[in-house]
């Protein structure tokens, strides 16, 4: 299990709302990891028996409203049985004023607590999405992905093959790319893998014979998106003579991604042949196939249902006397 630092939390809450630092802790570098949110009422209260101190904690107008209701000795008394625990952090929502003996608690214990502008629910929310994302599985591809009709398209293959010529195409009549070279995938809850660009490299492609060149300056935004859903795979493979390639669609291949199954297609490609086009006809076909529409069972089926006419008609003529 991965562990993560208080400090990343606070950063990453920041680019949603103001975040105040009311006690620094120990460089706020405490060590989490488990990735729920907690709420300390009852751990206050004197119960104990269900609090989880490895998790981030938040205070609220229940918490502190209870505080506020009992004499100041008890206010430590409540707190140390907290704070004894080990909590890596806590996060106080709107913005609400803290008692004297919970500031001083977490000094001494060398807890960091942060304030944010934000109802409590959304502060919950929040911070169970940032810490969902840090905790998530995830696995770096050297490949491309497209946003292609509004299908996420991992495109795969050998260094040198294509991959970042045949993203510049689709770029160029209309799709959007994500990410060129090192594509980040992250597993979501329901088995959604979410693909997305490392940050120092943004939009940047490098194209063999011209260099590295940035889409978003030269396409403008609509070229562009920051992480797209990872719904096919196409590997780019070198022409075979006298390979077996699938010329039915009738067997389905899939690949494993973070034990995710999912759909892939193999291109064989030779000089002449147009990827692009055929990424753009994978991408509906996919499309068709989501919405129940099966071109290759659908051809499959007719003929079966042909070929069992025609075997009837047959047999009915060869015994028919006249």
């Amino acid at each position: 299990m991965p562990t993560f630092r208080f400090d990343e939390i606070v950063e990453r809450l920041r680019s949603h709302a103001e975040v105040e630092m009311l006690v620094a802790g120990d460089a706020l570098g405490a060590e989490i990891s488990a990735r729920d949110v907690h709420r300390p009422g009852m751990g206050l209260m004197g119960y104990t028996d269900g609090f989880l101190p490895q998790c981030v904690q938040v205070f609220a107008e229940t918490e502190l409203g209870y505080l506020d209701s009992i004499a100041p000795d008890r206010q430590r008394t409540a707190l140390a049985s907290i704070f004894a625990q080990g909590i890596p952090g806590a996060f106080v929502a709107r913005a609400l004023h803290l008692p004297p003996a919970l500031l001083e608690e977490a000094r001494g214990r060398g807890v960091p607590i942060a304030r944010a502008a934000l109802p409590t629910s959304e502060l919950t929310t929040l911070l169970a999405d940032i810490l969902d994302d840090l905790f998530a599985p995830r696995v770096t591809f050297h490949g491309t992905l497209m946003d292609v009709y509004g299908v996420g398209m991992l495109i795969t293959g050998r260094s040198g093959i294509g991959k970042s010529e045949t993203a510049l195409d689709l770029v160029e009549r209309g799709h959007r790319l994500v990410a060129d070279d090192l594509v980040e995938v992250v597993k979501r809850p329901g088995d959604v893998l979410i693909g997305r660009g490392r940050e120092l490299l943004q939009h940047n492609m490098e194209i063999r014979g011209i260099g590295v060149v940035d889409v978003f300056p030269i396409f403008g935004v609509r070229a562009i998106r920051m992480q797209k859903r990872i719904e096919v795979e196409v590997r780019l493979e070198e022409w075979v003579e006298g390979r077996d390639y699938d010329r039915t669609g009738l067997e389905r291949d899939h690949v494993e991604i973070l034990g995710v199954q999912v759909p892939r297609v193999v291109v064989p490609i030779f000089p002449g042949k147009n990827i692009t086009v055929i990424a753009e006809v994978i991408a509906l076909d996919l499309m068709l196939k989501i919405y129940g529409i099966d071109a290759a069972r659908e051809l499959s089926r007719k003929l079966v249902e042909t070929m069992a006419e025609s075997g009837h008609v047959a047999k009915y003529l060869k015994h028919d006397p006249e």
